[in-house]
């Protein structure tokens, strides 16, 4: 089969892209290195570097006898969309508008769209069941929702296959580390390698699930080859180990040998206080297991960052505005 895989430098893309390839199938990529990097595209990948909102690029022949689309390209960042909501919106929303559009002009037959768990905001149990009225509360949010109501719309209006996958908090090899706004455990390893206490926002006691990459492209490629998560909406990660932020920082500093100390700033506005999504449909439909507790799977992380080095954030993402409860970590460009 032939895939395209959006976001194909990115952590989750790259993965998705390589056990494709392992599996002998085509994979052609597109990624516009917002947040990704070049060296994680696999080298078999035909690569595209362009922004998916340029559609008459996308509309050259780029989906050109493509039998799957997976979309796992977004700028992932619930905390800075509060404050650069044109950003995030327009590389969630507009581009999924966008890839949507050349799919149904090519007639690719299947659409897998990855979701985020920002689509449950605040509820009123836990864990997130698929069944539950999304009430995101954040632009990303937001945005991740409304691009899954656009999917479904064009998905019935133009007769195309669908599934909707909700991975979560994913920590591994790849992640990108240098990026400030996002991915807490790359950030907290990232510091605590040069030496320099991990930041917390709020209390430390919002709650959690990590999820380990090579538990999460198991399923997605039962997706991908199959029919069992058409129509669907189904989360993808683990249920267990539902840890706070204060945890996960002792956790990595028992496994460095760390000094821990954190330095707290104000919590960030609108963060969901705990969440946690249930596995059990993916266990059920896609014989989904977690292989990787968050001990080891922070091990395999610290590994890689150390075999790449340690870096300064790249604050290569604007703020629009900066406001009295925009952190100040991000306005002082905290290293």
């Amino acid at each position: 089969m032939k895939f395209l895989v959006t976001g194909v430098a990115g952590f989750l893309g790259s993965h998705l892209a390589e056990a494709l390839l392992e599996l002998n199938h085509e994979v052609v990529g597109v990624d516009n290195l917002i947040g990704g990097y070049l060296e994680n595209v696999p080298s078999d990948v035909v690569f595209h570097n362009f922004d998916l909102a340029d559609l008459d690029k996308l509309n050259s022949g780029v989906l050109a006898g493509v039998d799957t689309v997976v979309h796992c390209a977004c700028t992932a960042y619930e905390g800075l969309s509060v404050f650069s909501p044109n950003l995030v919106v327009k590389n969630t929303m507009q581009i999924t508008a966008s890839v949507l559009s050349a799919s149904i002009k090519a007639e690719v037959p299947k659409f897998i769209y990855l979701s985020s768990m920002a689509r449950y905001g605040t509820q009123a149990k836990l864990p997130f069941t698929e069944d539950m009225t999304p009430k995101p509360q954040d632009p990303y949010g937001i945005a991740k929702y409304a691009s899954e109501l656009l999917l479904m719309n064009l998905a019935k209006s133009h007769n195309f296959k669908y599934s909707i996958l909700v991975p979560h908090n994913i920590i591994g090899p790849r992640q990108k580390y240098d990026d400030p706004y996002r991915n807490v455990a790359s950030i907290m390893i990232n510091r605590m390698l040069k030496g320099l206490q991990p930041i917390i926002y709020g209390d430390g006691e919002q709650k959690r699930c990590f999820s380990f990459i090579e538990d999460v492209i198991n399923p997605i490629l039962r997706v991908c080859l199959t029919d069992v998560g058409d129509s669907k909406v189904i989360n993808i990660g683990p249920d267990e180990e539902f840890v706070s932020i204060n945890e996960l920082a002792r956790t990595i500093a028992d496994l460095l040998d760390f000094d821990l100390e954190p330095i707290y700033y104000p919590g960030r506005p609108n963060e969901v206080l705990h969440a946690n999504c249930s596995a059990g449909l993916a266990r059920d439909i896609l014989g989904y297991q977690t292989t990787t507790n968050l001990r080891s799977g922070l091990e395999s992380l610290i590994v890689w960052i150390k075999t790449m080095g340690t870096k300064e954030f790249d604050y290569n993402l604007p703020l629009e505005f900066v406001r009295e409860n925009t952190p100040r970590t991000w306005v002082d460009r905290v290293i």
